[in-house]
């Protein structure tokens, strides 16, 4: 079988060892030769999806049928050899399991590879597979795909079907996908988004003054040579600031709703298992419950405003160019007091394509002490392949 030799070979504890779901590609199909993973909350015919957590897995039925991102990518050609460690039910950036621990970061090692889709950037940063599949709710492509040195895009929300994939909350849930390098990302996209990779750029750039305020001095003057050569790329740069009050208002907007998803999607599961979590997940379910009706009309309120002001942004073919975390990966093992802070303070970068349901892609161009930190480009909704296409022109530029 062909995850048997993945299982054998898996020295990053980026696959999960309690399934064998896997399936062969179609021949001749534009992504053959290809190996990929799926993150373990893509349902495969036969299998139990266990979504991080052993409870979950213990209490679900194998799938009738497999993941609508995972066929399409199979019937192109490629095999998918295995299922991928996650935060337990997608509920995390960092990607350390209480239940299955911690994937390892080839990029850099003794820091977390960050979630929730952390087996997947994992496997594709270990060179164990090709490309991977994930998903994006509140930055689970973008964190792990900054924090391992990744070509990462969260979609634009809706492009991509999530049939057969483990809901956390469907205003904001996302399929994404990871890769090294920007062709075999576009090949991928170009099967998933079901379209040609398009060749136009955008007509000018807009660097988020705001955004690059939350970074230490060192991540900051890290990334300003991708700055400058992504506006020398697309030219009509110019410097604004995002939020017309904080971005940690435009977070906080984000937080309450999404929790509240969250909390409804999984609630009745939780009444009647009364499942083993993590402190840190058992914390935010806690939270979640407790959102008033009040609260959710109050963000509401906040998430219209935020349309509209990003809407003139990014009006007349313009993208946003922003960090794609605050900073490298963070040591494994942390305290989790310093993780919560770290948590909030990159979801104010996280949560602005979130709300926009716009498309952002991580650039994998910049290090900071030797450690992989990403730049991000943010587009409206539906410029996916545009994104993809200015990935492709700043490799061939160099």
């Amino acid at each position: 079988m062909l995850n048997t030799h993945i299982s054998q070979t898996d020295r990053l504890n980026a696959f999960c060892k309690d399934t064998d779901a896997y399936l062969e590609g179609y021949s001749g199909g534009p992504l053959s030769e290809m190996t990929f993973a799926a993150k373990d909350i893509f349902d495969v015919k036969g299998f139990v999806t266990g979504g991080g957590n052993p409870d979950w897995k213990a209490t679900q039925t194998p799938a009738e049928q497999t993941a609508w991102a995972v066929q399409m990518l199979v019937d192109a050609g490629a095999a998918m050899v295995g299922k991928t460690l996650t935060d337990e039910i997608t509920r995390g950036i960092f990607g350390e399991n209480a239940h299955y621990g911690t994937p390892v970061n080839s990029n850099a090692v003794g820091r977390v590879p960050g979630g929730s889709s952390s087996g997947s950037a994992s496997a594709v940063a270990g060179e164990l597979v090709d490309f991977a599949l994930g998903s994006d709710t509140g930055g689970s492509v973008r964190v792990p795909a900054s924090f391992c040195g990744l070509y990462g895009l969260r979609p634009t929300h809706g492009r991509i079907p999530l049939s057969g994939v483990l809901p956390q909350s469907s205003s904001y849930d996302t399929v994404g996908w990871f890769a090294r390098d920007p062709e075999t990302f576009a090949k991928v996209g170009a099967v998933i988004l079901q379209s040609e990779i398009s060749k136009a750029l955008p007509k000018k750039v807009i660097i988020a003054e705001d955004a690059f305020e939350l970074l230490d001095r060192s991540t900051y003057e890290a990334l300003q040579p991708c700055v400058r050569r992504i506006c020398k790329l697309i030219g009509g740069e110019s410097i604004v600031r995002l939020s017309e009050t904080t971005l940690a208002e435009w977070r906080d907007q984000q937080g309450i709703l999404q929790s509240r998803e969250a909390w409804e999607t999984v609630k009745n599961w939780i009444d009647e298992v009364n499942p083993r979590f993590s402190f840190e997940v058992t914390e935010r379910y806690i939270l979640a419950k407790h959102i008033s009706d009040e609260e959710i009309l109050s963000a509401e309120k906040v998430k219209a405003q935020i349309l509209s002001r990003m809407s003139h942004i990014l009006a007349n073919n313009a993208v946003i160019l922003l960090p794609t975390t605050v900073g490298p990966a963070p040591l494994t093992g942390q305290k989790l007091s310093d993780r919560t802070d770290l948590r909030l303070k990159t979801s104010q970068l996280t949560c602005i394509a979130g709300t926009t349901g716009g498309p952002q892609i991580n650039l994998p161009l910049s290090e900071e002490g030797g450690l992989p930190i990403g730049i991000s480009i943010l587009g409206s909704p539906g410029d996916d392949e545009m994104l993809i296409e200015i990935a492709r022109q700043l490799i061939s530029d160099t």
